[in-house]
């Protein structure tokens, strides 16, 4: 209790951090281990180092609670998997055979005998993890040494971390049915048996001293049934039952837990963490939820998923009104800081204007600590000056464009109409073969790269490198046989990045990284102000690479909705205004590129899927003005020009349908390993794709090369469910992660066997 008179220090926390280090150690440590033969102990050597250097770093910032068990290999989630011995079954025979790292990057990098876990979207981030399998017949046990071990290093120390786990329900939930399971079996079956692991984790580290863990269930900011939230109310009364645990925190991160917060109030665990960014709940609201003000609760009042910096004095006005009715309160992140780049002191060429809106996840542990301090003693007096004018300059002739949009700018001719005009054009064999889009990056382009942007290389020196590449390509395609080439890409270092720096109202960053999934990081530009288009953006490529084949190359370019996704994005309008400004950018690209004479145009649109909303509620909203985006960027295509939209695979109907409603004439689903489930989906009633289809015939992110054989079966189950007339046969995403010789003959095998198709066509002929 605290004494009369004494003031109470209100707490500071984050629910995590970057893993990859400012410079992107680990991406480097993972490619030399795999890439370059280094050594197993320098890889874990570097591991350690980033683990230990993050904790230590976090703890002399004044942080009152740090993170631990933060870092990982390659994913988190598969770790949590791991840690409780849910070993995928079709692994276990490598196990015996491997050094344990070795055994673990079989299951995230597929070797030739065995695909790999798939990459799955991780709540509507730009984070992918790889998807636990779970059967029937899988058994737990904990298995927490690295865990432990890091507590124990970090106590000597004199820090005192909390452990970050997957909640058990979480883990199950973001599990995967494995391939030898009982029929009508789900992993959420095995909630009985994880539980035990969990308690014997939690006695290991109460020996240790540990004070609290923290338990993350983001699974419960989306949608759930009324049998998972009982669920929810089951299994944490269970865990908060036992004596000998540390404090119990749960999260609910990426969203609003909803009815699960009641539920998690309501049970004895200590504290519960709230992102109050994605959903703002007030202080009034809070106070309605009974048991809550009995509990410590993480306040998630600074942005985890996005580089601006908070207007302190309003979240602390937030911040004090929740004090007023719950006692407890801890200033924490609305997630963990996975999502954001690490440190923006070390960008030296960020515009004045734009860096001082920005704060990286470094800076954004800086926020939580000042506010963590002003809620105890009170604000610095610079807080309360407001800015009076708007930061950046509004384009004028964006926004007059914008508001004169007119709905016929979205509509094509008739589907039918375009088929016929389109076949006569372009003379495609049945079940046409193409790529969708890049290729991988050489050595020598990356470093062409690199010396350019040195100023190493002149711009015509440089230009005629990718020239040189470009026809590289081509010529490779033409050898293989593919029906539709690309030009490779190899002129874009990431699709995002490459458009954003071509247009007004976007900046770069030098070290703005941001882990995607294992090695792969990616550069989140970012938006901030009006999108104007400053002169073609591809037109010279793809024309070039046109120039040297009879055979139609397709232009490639980035849809509005995943540069929106893709990207840290203005927050002082609606994102389908943004999106609108985009969508005539890219408008004026496929027009240029038609003029051109390029007459297949592939507008990639993945996160369609990715932005949807958690939570039912949202959803059709944001589907509507998604699908108007995308068709106001293509509404411009003439008749005969093709039109190919590349997404990502959904398991939603309605999402389906707004893969439909885009109209375009091919639509391309990343989802090789689900393709049963995927056919199903676009062919069943009421959500049927009825234009051309690509349901992608093998995983262009794995390891593994598939044969002929593997290839055909896919394409015959293709061919049964949307018909061989509408068939288009190409691996289910970009191949810029692949090596050449893993590439060639893939594509080869993926050729022949389109070709067996065609064979079996001519011979039986469809009615």
């Amino acid at each position: 209790m605290t004494s009369p008179g004494e003031t109470i220090e209100y707490g500071s926390s984050i629910l995590g951090y970057p893993r990859i280090g400012a410079r992107r150690e680990l991406k480097r440590a993972l490619e030399k281990y795999w890439h370059l033969g280094g050594s197993v102990h320098e890889l874990i050597a570097v591991g350690r180092h980033l683990q230990d250097d993050t904790w230590q770093e976090l703890a002399a910032t004044g942080l009152e609670q740090v993170p631990g068990n933060t870092f990982s290999f390659y994913d988190h989630v598969l770790d949590n998997a791991l840690m409780f011995g849910a070993v995928p079954r079709r692994f276990a025979a490598l196990e015996p055979e491997l050094h344990p790292l070795d055994f673990y990057f079989a299951m995230v990098r597929g070797n030739p005998d065995v695909p790999p876990l798939e990459l799955v979207k991780f709540f509507g981030t730009n984070y992918h993890y790889r998807q636990p399998e779970i059967d029937s017949d899988t058994t737990f046990s904990l298995h927490a040494e690295s865990l432990l071990a890091e507590h124990t290093r970090a106590k000597a120390q004199g820090i005192e971390l909390r452990p970050v786990v997957l909640g058990p329900i979480s883990l199950l939930l973001l599990s995967a049915t494995g391939p030898v399971a009982a029929e009508d079996f789900s992993p959420i079956d095995k909630i009985d048996e994880l539980i035990p692991a969990y308690l014997q984790l939690f006695k290991e580290l109460a020996a240790q001293g540990a004070k609290c863990i923290q338990l993350d269930e983001p699974a419960f900011t989306g949608d759930r049934t009324d049998e998972e939230l009982r669920l929810l109310g089951t299994v944490y009364d269970a865990l908060s039952a036992v004596s000998q645990r540390p404090r119990l925190l749960v999260t609910g991160q990426y969203g609003d837990l909803g009815a699960a917060l009641p539920i998690l109030a309501g049970t004895q665990i200590e504290a519960i963490g709230l992102d109050l960014v994605s959903e703002p709940i007030s202080a009034a609201d809070l106070a309605k939820v009974p048991g809550l003000k009995r509990k410590r609760l993480y306040a998630g009042v600074i942005n985890g998923r996005n580089v601006w910096k908070a207007d302190k004095s309003q979240t602390l006005d937030h911040l004090l009104a929740i004090k007023s009715v719950i006692p407890d309160v801890v200033v924490s992140t609305s997630c963990s800081l996975l999502h954001v780049p690490v440190d923006l002191l070390i960008e030296y060429d960020i515009p004045g204007d734009v860096a001082d809106r920005l704060a990286f996840a470094k800076q954004k542990v800086g926020e939580v600590v000042a506010l963590a301090k002003a809620v105890t003693h009170g604000a610095p007096e610079r807080w309360s000056a407001r800015p009076t004018s708007v930061h950046f300059t509004l384009k004028h002739e964006v926004r007059q464009r914008v508001s004169a949009i007119r709905p016929d700018q979205r509509e094509r001719a008739p589907y039918e109409v375009r088929r016929k005009a389109q076949q006569q054009v372009l003379g495609l064999p049945a079940v046409p073969t193409c790529t969708l889009g890049s290729f991988p990056q050489t050595a020598e382009i990356r470093q062409a790269r690199y010396e350019y942007g040195q100023d190493r290389l002149t711009w015509d020196e440089y230009r005629q490198l990718l020239l040189d590449e470009i026809k590289r390509v081509i010529d490779l395609q033409e050898d293989i046989g593919l029906d539709v080439l690309v030009h490779g890409e190899v002129e874009r270092n990431d699709m995002i990045q490459y458009f954003a720096e071509l247009m007004d109202g976007y900046v770069a960053t030098r070290f703005g990284w941001v882990q995607s999934y294992g090695s792969r990081c990616v550069r989140p530009p970012i938006l901030y102000g009006d999108i104007k288009r400053k002169s073609p953006m591809t037109v010279e490529w793809i024309s070039y690479a046109q120039s040297l084949t009879d055979k139609p190359v397709k232009g490639i370019l980035t849809g509005p909705v995943t540069m929106l996704a893709r990207s840290f994005v203005r927050q002082d309008q609606p994102l389908y205004e943004t999106a609108e400004q985009l969508a005539l950018a890219v408008r004026d690209e496929v027009a240029d590129l038609e003029r051109a004479g390029i007459k297949i145009i592939q507008v990639d649109e993945p996160s369609i899927r990715e932005l949807l909303p958690l939570r039912e509620r949202g959803r059709a909203g944001y589907l509507d003005w998604a699908v108007d985006a995308f068709k106001l960027a293509v509404g411009v295509a003439r008749t005969e020009t093709q039109i190919h939209a590349h997404l990502g695979y959904s398991s939603i109907p309605k999402v389906v349908e707004a893969f439909d409603a885009l109209d375009s004439d091919v639509t391309s689903i990343v989802a090789t390993r689900s393709i049963d489930w995927v056919l199903d989906q676009i062919t069943s009633s009421g959500t049927a794709i009825k234009r051309g289809v690509g349901p992608g015939v093998y995983e262009s992110r794995s390891a593994a090369i598939p044969d002929i054989d593997e290839i055909d079966e896919r394409i015959q189950r293709a061919a049964a469910a949307v018909g061989s007339d509408r068939l288009w046969v190409n691996p289910d995403g970009g191949l810029k992660t692949r090596h050449y010789w893993q590439l060639e003959p893939a594509l080869r095998n993926m050729v022949a066997a389109a070709r067996r198709q065609r064979r079996r066509i001519e011979v039986h002929p469809p009615s």
